[in-house]
């Protein structure tokens, strides 16, 4: 038998984060592409952000022929790539945009783009080298890498002030602390200890 869950983070009702999110508005529009495999992992961060920001929305699916059409906004891809220009030009522009965010392991997101050529053919922007994620029940595949709500914080940040959406942070790392205190100290410190 399932515990009963709070309908809109998806929590456990005793772990609610829901009193911790955040109502932040940004300029920048948010769409989270998330790849199916994740909407029921226990450290959905995609979910978290896209109830944080109000000018966000999480889509799952593999396959996204109908995103929004908006000639106001260029949309820009929150992945690396060869061309990727840096957060730091973008926000020179100082022109709204679309963020569009894939959501997944690696392997997933880059399955995402495999799946959506028109996803993998707009221009991308990449997070500056040498973030550290405070993703610590999670093994980054390469340095630098973040979980998905770490990522939209940092690309926010720098296109619209630094700062102004670490609110985001906040039911984040209860999640985590809570995932921590539930597996116990000692189980956390043999596999997650020495990172």
């Amino acid at each position: 038998m399932s515990r009963p869950q709070c309908p809109r983070c998806q929590r456990p009702l005793s772990h609610c984060l829901c009193a911790l999110i955040p109502s932040l508005a940004s300029t920048t529009a948010v769409l989270i592409l998330q790849h199916p495999s994740e909407t029921g992992h226990a450290l959905n961060t995609a979910r978290l952000a896209a109830l944080g920001l109000t000018n966000a929305e999480l889509r799952t699916g593999e396959l996204f022929e109908d995103l929004p059409a908006d000639e106001r906004l260029e949309s820009y891809l929150l992945f690396p790539g060869e061309r990727a220009v840096s957060l730091g030009q973008l926000a020179e522009k100082g022109e709204p945009l679309r963020l569009i965010v894939p959501d997944g392991t690696w392997r997933k997101a880059r399955k995402l783009l495999h799946l959506n050529p028109h996803l993998a053919s707009l221009p991308r922007v990449a997070l500056p080298e040498g973030l550290t994620s405070r993703y610590r029940l999670r093994k980054a595949p390469m340095p630098g890498a973040l979980s998905t709500l770490e990522a939209i914080v940092v690309a926010l940040n720098t296109l619209e002030g630094n700062g102004r959406f670490d609110a985001l942070l906040r039911p984040f790392e209860a999640l985590v602390e809570g995932q921590i205190a539930a597996m116990g100290a000692e189980v956390f410190q043999r596999n997650h200890g020495s990172r």
